[in-house]
């Protein structure tokens, strides 16, 4: 009888792409065309924030380059991109995970 070969045990990791509970965020970045009162406008009018926060979040764009505007399910963070581009801004979807920035909340 020949001797028992250690087996290694495969390394499973969970593919992040896959996991259903993961959350995402929609990040607006800066551009040289929208003003400051049309970008703080597009935060209040389809966030729904009070005229404070969208300023904020607008100079965090303004200064940082982008802001984070909202956080949630990917679908609906897909939805909130494709509002941001058709209010001509430019913005996209980031894993939450990968942030740096502070700034807006689940919708």
């Amino acid at each position: 009888m020949s001797p028992a070969v250690p087996v290694a045990e495969p390394s499973i990791q969970a593919d992040e792409r896959t996991s259903a509970h993961r959350l995402w965020a929609t990040v607006v970045h800066d551009d040289p065309i929208n003003t400051m009162d049309y970008v703080t406008w597009v935060f209040a009018s389809h966030f729904g924030y009070p005229r404070s926060k969208a300023a904020h979040l607008m100079m965090q764009v303004h200064m940082t380059g982008r802001a984070t505007v909202s956080r949630g399910e990917r679908a609906r963070m897909e939805a909130d991109v494709t509002a941001m581009h058709s209010y001509g801004l430019r913005a996209t979807i980031v894993p939450l995970a990968g942030l740096t920035d502070g700034g807006g909340e689940g919708r």
